[in-house]
C-alpha cells in the first residue's frame, strides 16, 4: 500500500507525497512550493524520485525546478503543456502508464481548466489525483476548454470505483459546498456533508481526500445533466457569493 502525505501550500493548495514502500520511491503531485515538501520528505527519511504534473499553472508547478535541483528526480506531465512546463522530462498521454515502483497510474487526458490537464488514476490502490479538474463539491474554472469537455471529464471520473479516494489540489470544500446548497437545495446528501466541512474547517482540519461516491451524490457539477447545465452552474459559481 502506498502512502500518501498532504503538505499544505501557498493559500489553499494540497501538495500531495506519494510514497511506496517497496521500492522506497517517492513521487509529488503538484508541488507549488519546494520548500515544504523537501522538509516533508526528509522528516520521513524519504528520497523523492518523482514530480507528477497534472497541468501548467505555476501553483502545480512552481516547485519543479527546485525540488528537481535538490533531487534529480524526474518530472512526469502533460505532453500537450510541454511548452508551458518547462521542467518536465517525460511528456504522457491519455492512457499511458507512469510507475511508483510496481504500483501503475494510467494517465487520464482530462482538459477544460486548461487544455491539456491530466489526471494519474491508480487502479490497484483505489486512488485518482485529478489536480484542478474535479473538487470536493466542485469543479474547476474552464480557463481553457469549455461545459462539453468538464461535462465529458466528470462522467468519466463518476464512473470510476465508488470506493475511489479523489486528491485534488485546493481547499475549496467550504465555498463549494455553500454553493452546492444553492444548485440543488433539495439534497439531503449535500445539508448531511456541510455539517462535516464546516465542523472540519472551523478547527482548520483538510476536507479532501473526498470519494467518487461522495462526489456523486452531493457535487452538483458531476451531477449536471447535461453540460448545458454545468456551464450555467459554472457561471453561476463563479459570480457566486456565498
Amino acid at each position: 500500500m502506498i502512502e500518501i502525505v498532504r503538505v499544505p501550500a501557498l493559500s489553499d493548495n494540497y501538495i500531495w507525497l506519494v510514497h511506496e514502500p517497496e521500492s522506497g520511491e517517492t513521487a509529488v503531485v503538484d508541488p507549488a512550493q519546494a520548500e515544504p515538501v523537501l522538509a516533508a520528505a526528509a522528516a520521513r527519511g524519504w528520497t523523492i524520485s518523482q514530480i507528477w504534473n497534472t497541468h501548467w499553472h505555476g501553483d502545480h508547478t512552481g516547485g519543479n525546478a527546485a525540488i528537481k535541483a535538490a533531487t534529480g528526480c524526474t518530472i512526469t506531465g502533460p505532453a500537450a503543456e510541454a511548452a508551458r512546463i518547462p521542467t518536465l522530462d517525460r511528456g504522457v498521454r491519455e492512457g499511458d502508464l507512469v510507475m511508483l515502483g510496481p504500483v501503475r497510474a494510467t494517465v487520464m487526458e482530462v482538459p477544460a481548466h486548461t487544455a491539456g490537464h491530466i489526471a494519474y488514476h491508480l487502479p490497484s490502490e483505489s486512488v485518482a489525483f485529478v489536480g484542478d479538474t474535479l473538487f470536493a463539491m466542485g469543479c474547476g474554472r474552464l480557463f481553457e476548454g469549455n461545459a462539453e469537455q468538464m461535462h465529458a471529464n466528470l462522467q468519466r471520473l463518476a464512473a470510476l470505483p465508488a470506493e475511489t479516494q479523489v486528491y485534488c489540489a485546493h481547499e475549496y470544500t467550504l465555498s463549494n459546498g455553500r454553493f452546492a446548497l444553492v444548485a440543488e437545495p433539495d439534497n439531503d446528501d449535500i445539508r448531511a456533508r456541510m455539517v462535516r466541512v464546516e465542523a472540519a474547517r472551523a478547527v482548520n482540519e483538510a476536507t479532501v481526500p473526498t470519494t467518487i461516491a461522495l462526489e456523486r451524490a452531493t457535487n452538483p457539477f458531476m451531477r449536471a445533466a447535461s453540460a448545458a447545465q454545468l456551464a450555467e452552474r459554472r457561471l453561476a459559481k463563479d459570480n457566486f457569493r456565498g
